[in-house]
């Protein structure tokens, strides 16, 4: 797991995780939740009648989103929670691909007014990611510093079948570790590791395969129990990963499920 360069992002490079957003059942209560726990900013956008898109800032810089979850949408029973989005060249070859590979199309291409133009997608093994077209807005303005997205992490039930359909669609590359007694693949976007895959074992239980995001942090215990102290739960505590860093799963008090972490040796 890797750390992008302490920076403003211009653009974000094809097949490299770009952005993430919050559907949640009550938007204010999650904005109080996450601006306490990463001191991020909100401006408020107009997306119609009665429909409203928070962008969360740092630095008054774009880092994240987050909006409340529709009736119909809730009556599908879709919960809440964090969906990562990857850049592409274009989101309508791109849901092409996706079904070709065997993927579903949850959601066709469509353009999102001038800012970009995006699709919902499911892998075969059932994890959920969209993909993204930027036109005026490229995804988070700012990485690889505490309190922005710094990675994306694929738990799957089959990481053959799995790795096979994401490196062909988004051209990734692959590193593959068995460190730990664990194989974990990265994956690499544009030269850059972007994001990594783990196998789910039988201890996961009736989790569904899914794309977890991870905001990078200062300190890891503090921020874990600064979630607990705002009404969050800490899923799985603190952690160490050898050579990594040391992590934590956290999930908000409306049910959404996040990670921490502080790497050991983020890139400079």
């Amino acid at each position: 797991m890797s750390q992008a360069k302490r920076s403003e992002v211009k653009q974000h490079a094809h097949g490299a995780f770009c952005w993430t957003d919050l559907g949640t059942t009550n938007a204010e209560g999650a904005k109080r939740f996450y601006t306490a726990l990463f001191g991020w900013g909100v401006e408020e956008i107009s997306m119609g009648p009665g429909m409203s898109y928070s962008k969360l800032q740092l630095e008054s810089k774009d880092v994240a989103a987050l909006y409340p979850l529709s009736d119909e949408q809730k009556a599908q029973g879709i919960t809440p929670h964090w969906l990562a989005y990857v850049s592409v060249t274009s989101a309508d070859d791109i849901a092409k691909k996706a079904e070709a590979l065997g993927g579903k199309v949850v959601r066709a291409a469509f353009d999102v007014f001038d800012v970009g133009r995006m699709t919902l997608l499911q892998d075969p093994t059932g994890a959920m990611v969209a993909a993204w077209q930027p036109r005026k807005h490229i995804g988070a303005q700012l990485v690889g510093q505490p309190n922005t997205l710094c990675w994306a992490e694929l738990a799957t039930t089959d990481s053959d079948v799995a790795g096979q359909f994401y490196t062909r669609l988004f051209d990734w590359g692959t590193k593959t570790s068995e460190d730990y007694g664990m194989k974990y693949t990265e994956f690499i976007a544009g030269g850059k590791p972007t994001g990594g895959m783990m196998q789910m074992t039988a201890e996961w239980g009736s989790i569904p395969p899914h794309w977890m995001v991870y905001f990078a942090a200062e300190d890891c215990d503090a921020s874990a129990s600064k979630a607990q102290s705002l009404g969050g739960q800490i899923k799985v505590p603190a952690t160490d990963i050898p050579k990594v860093g040391r992590f934590a799963v956290l999930q908000d008090p409306q049910g959404a499920v996040f990670s921490i972490i502080k790497l050991t040796n983020p890139a400079q």
